[in-house]
């Protein structure tokens, strides 16, 4: 009984694999620029709205908006908080860090211009 049982504890030590949500999670694709209209505005939408918005937590900077979330990419730290790891003073979003790919979609967008469509 105990060979059976160590057995079953070791398949199950190294028979599980450690994924993060970021991990199960399939990449965003997107088919040519990438721009507010087709990527920036849901990943804002899914991830800042929720206390960025009138009434929210930080309502004093909305990104409800193309223009404000524009405002805040050239004229903030946005860019910079976003990349913080989580546990990081000061990182965005407070609920934890986006998944890599999303991140890299804004600093694209930010590399593309901003365009809004």
């Amino acid at each position: 009984m105990k060979k059976i049982f160590l057995l079953f504890a070791l398949g199950v030590i190294f028979g599980c694999d450690s994924n993060t949500y970021e991990d199960l999670e399939e990449p965003t694709i997107i088919d040519g620029p990438v721009t507010y209209q087709n990527t920036a505005k849901a990943i804002v939408d899914a991830n800042c709205i929720r206390c960025h918005s009138p009434g929210g937590v930080s309502s004093f900077r909305p990104l409800t908006t193309y223009l404000e979330v524009k405002d805040a990419i050239q004229n903030t730290n946005l860019l910079d908080r976003i990349q913080r790891q989580n546990g990081e003073t000061g990182q965005m979003p407070q609920t934890g860090r986006m998944p890599q790919d999303k991140i890299n979609l804004i600093l694209q967008w930010r590399a593309d211009g901003l365009p809004e469509n």
